[in-house]
């Protein structure tokens, strides 16, 4: 029964990994899209978002089977319920590309950014993009300290998001009201991208140990 258990939390976190990989290839080729100003990228990115769709169905499928079939207590059911936490992270990050590929397209053929902020974004979307595939990590090897290691990319993004507003409060802008809502929520995007793949490794830590990232922290 348990090597039962254990085979298909294996499977889940492989599926929740896969859903990681494709969160942050949303993300890259959404951010391709927002810079470059390319419809047919953002278009692949929404018509692309059923994927992430059919992964989490099935995820939360696994999960409930799980719940079902194994009748899992203690640190077991712990592992289960993070589970379908982190469905819902990552599920929440493939949504978040999906914001910013929308953005670009309803732009189109505009660039939805003015030139002194894309630097900006596309070094939040190199994070976003890492962070992505350091969750997936985590998710696969279990490795708390690893967990935890995704704030450190989370408070250059919290950064970079800071700086974004120096940039609209400056009296020099000069591109209006409409690039100014824009700059702001596409900066909301990532940053809530970046925040969701820290959950991950704060609910990877709780999977692992039994213990919250601080309670973790003291004894470590």
């Amino acid at each position: 029964m348990r090597t039962a258990y254990q085979e298909q939390l294996e499977g889940l976190n492989t599926v929740l990994g896969e859903m990681c990989d494709l969160a942050g290839a949303a993300m890259a080729r959404a951010t391709q899209a927002l810079l470059q100003a390319d419809l047919a990228v953002a278009e692949e990115v929404i018509t692309d978002n059923d994927r992430m769709t059919q992964l989490s169905a099935r995820a939360e499928e696994q999960a409930f089977a799980l719940l079902a079939l194994q009748a899992p207590v203690a640190g077991d059911l712990r592992g289960i319920v993070s589970g379908f936490q982190i469905v819902a992270d990552i599920d929440r990050m493939g949504a978040l590309a999906l914001h910013v590929a929308k953005v670009a397209r309803r732009r189109h053929p505009a660039k939805a950014l003015p030139e002194e902020v894309n630097g900006y974004f596309a070094e939040m979307g190199r994070l976003a993009v890492q962070l992505a595939k350091n969750a997936r990590e985590v998710l696969t090897n279990q490795n708390p300290e690893d967990a935890l290691r995704l704030q450190e990319d989370d408070d250059a993004m919290d950064d970079l998001h800071k700086h974004l507003f120096t940039v609209l409060m400056d009296r020099e802008w000069k591109h209006g009201v409409a690039a100014a809502v824009d700059v702001t929520l596409l900066g909301r995007y990532y940053e809530r991208f970046a925040d969701h793949a820290v959950l991950i490794g704060r609910r990877v830590v709780f999977q692992a140990t039994g213990k919250t990232p601080e309670q973790f922290q003291e004894v470590s």
